[in-house]
């Protein structure tokens, strides 16, 4: 009890640390699956490797992201092929302090009739009485074995078997703290490389991966395709796809940055100060002549901005993102009375909404204007179809 009390307390305080500073998106850790000795999956005619793949992708992929983002900090766990133990990956991306981490894998069955990508996620399997869970431990297996290519994985790793299902039983209890963003990011993944090189989508799992437990940020695995598909291989031997698959990668971590930085641009207001008690003479009593003075009638409530409908194209200011649910009249607004969109977990704000693009540019420069503290980081963008565009 002792040893699992420390695991968590140790699992918390890396959350803080991760995110102890700069609020956006700054640090990304990419992961090349296995490397050295551990060759990973292997095609049946012996000549591919799954860490080569993992490692070329892996590293055209950071390529991608440092080309477009300079000032975002990109953790390879190997840039070589090298044996990196599971456990030190994770610590890796710990101490990097890294607000995303991403695991680079190639998948593989027993027979050849499998293809696709997926991309998985910290949880349960499935229920256990079912094939699906049986398919899913025996992936978590394979890709958890590489500790046992470690001669102190039985002291480093406190007794964890990665072929021993009741070794699963502690990480299933465990409540993934960034399940929420590991998902969204895992989402974009999967809808991002859909239609490219590898042509199956084999959808989003959970699964009880030690290297996504460990680590104290937004995680994924992402298995590219299957080695052991003829198609699936000629696409992955082949550098120019591979390319391909790395720059499908990159758009996805480019749609969740934007989502990640405009999330955390919200600005609270302030907590008003308590007004000072005044002392108020009673007013006279009106002459009898004169008639009472009727109360001024209260404000009519605003109505929300109502999101267009399908194919109407409208032009706005997007001012906040964030997973609160904000009413409109929140004072936070200052009375701009935003249309709220809803996209996944985030709630986007978009005032100054209008069907002229002229017309919303001009709101635009007012809001910017008015409010340059609160709303500096504010910008235009289109809203179609229920999905929300940056203005170019």
């Amino acid at each position: 009890m002792k040893r699992a009390i420390c695991i968590i307390l140790s699992l918390f305080i890396g959350i803080y640390c991760a995110n102890a500073g700069d609020l956006k998106l700054t640090t990304v850790v990419i992961d090349a699956g296995h490397g050295g000795k551990d060759a990973g999956a292997v095609s049946k005619d012996k000549k591919t490797y799954e860490k080569n793949l993992t490692l070329d992708i892996s590293k055209k992929f950071a390529t991608y992201i440092q080309n477009a983002y300079p000032e975002v900090k990109v953790v390879l766990t190997r840039g070589t092929d090298e044996f990196v133990a599971l456990n030190d990956r994770a610590v890796k991306a710990n101490k990097a302090g890294a607000n995303i981490f991403i695991s680079i894998h190639i998948n593989s069955a027993t027979s050849t009739t499998p293809n696709g990508y997926s991309v998985h996620i910290l949880g349960q399997s499935s229920i256990k009485d079912r094939d699906l869970f049986a398919y899913n431990m025996d992936v978590c297996k394979r890709e958890n074995s590489v500790i046992l290519l470690e001669e102190d994985y039985n002291a480093k790793y406190q007794g964890f078997n990665p072929n021993d299902e009741e070794s699963y039983i502690f990480m299933q209890l465990m409540q993934n703290a960034h399940l929420e963003q590991s998902l969204l990011l895992a989402s974009i993944i999967s809808e991002k490389l859909k239609g490219g090189p590898i042509k199956a989508d084999r959808g989003i799992w959970q699964n009880p991966f030690y290297v996504l437990w460990k680590t104290a940020m937004p995680a994924v695995l992402v298995e590219i395709g299957f080695i052991s598909n003829s198609v699936d291989l000629a696409t992955l031997r082949t550098p120019e796809q591979r390319q391909i698959i790395a720059k499908r990668l990159f758009d996805a971590f480019k749609d969740y940055k934007d989502l990640y930085d405009s999330s955390v641009d919200i600005k609270m207001p302030e907590k008003p100060e308590d007004p000072k008690p005044q002392i108020v003479e009673p007013a006279p009593a009106p002459a009898a002549e004169t008639p009472a003075a009727k109360p001024a009638p209260a404000p009519a409530p605003q109505t929300p901005v109502k999101a267009p409908e399908t194919g109407k194209v409208l032009y706005g200011t997007q001012i906040s993102a964030s997973s609160r649910e904000l009413d409109p009249s929140d004072r936070f607004f200052h009375g701009l009375n935003p249309m709220v969109i809803k996209l996944g977990s985030l709630n986007k704000y978009i005032a100054g909404v209008s069907e002229s693009r002229e017309e919303a540019k001009a709101k635009f420069d007012e809001i910017r204007s008015k409010y340059p503290n609160e709303y500096k980081d504010a910008f235009m963008v289109v809203v179609k179809d229920g999905t929300v565009s940056r203005l170019r």
